[in-house]
């Protein structure tokens, strides 16, 4: 008998599923015996926590992306909508003394300015 018939006749009885799942248990023993899938669980378990670029941090960094290109978008927006505030302001001059009297409390030389508070 070579391997894979005693591999198979595990799996097969592993497959009946007794009482005390021993078959089961053996299955898996003789699964994770496997040079190939020990190999692949050591590699698997390297690139998740202990790699230079791994998965954990790969996630974190696709997160990082996804918040500075949502903040990317509204500063764009931000900057759309105050060029055109300002050219709003620089395209007529009653607009623009408008904004300096609300803005900054300028007047001219012969007015009084109340300013009224809420409380």
């Amino acid at each position: 008998m070579n391997k894979y018939t005693i591999n198979l006749s595990i799996f097969a009885q592993s497959m009946k599923w007794n009482n005390n799942n021993i078959g089961f248990r053996r299955l898996l023993f003789v699964l994770f015996m496997n040079k190939y899938t020990l190999t692949a669980l050591i590699f698997l378990v390297w690139l998740t926590f202990f790699d230079q670029n791994n998965l954990i941090e790969k996630m974190q960094l696709n997160h990082k992306i996804t918040v500075l290109k949502k903040e990317k978008a509204y500063y764009e927006n931000k900057i759309k909508e105050d060029n055109r505030k300002i050219q709003e302001l620089l395209g007529n001059k009653e607009n623009l003394e408008k904004f300096a009297r609300e803005q900054y409390l300028m007047k001219k030389p012969n007015e009084d300015i109340f300013v009224i508070v809420n409380e």
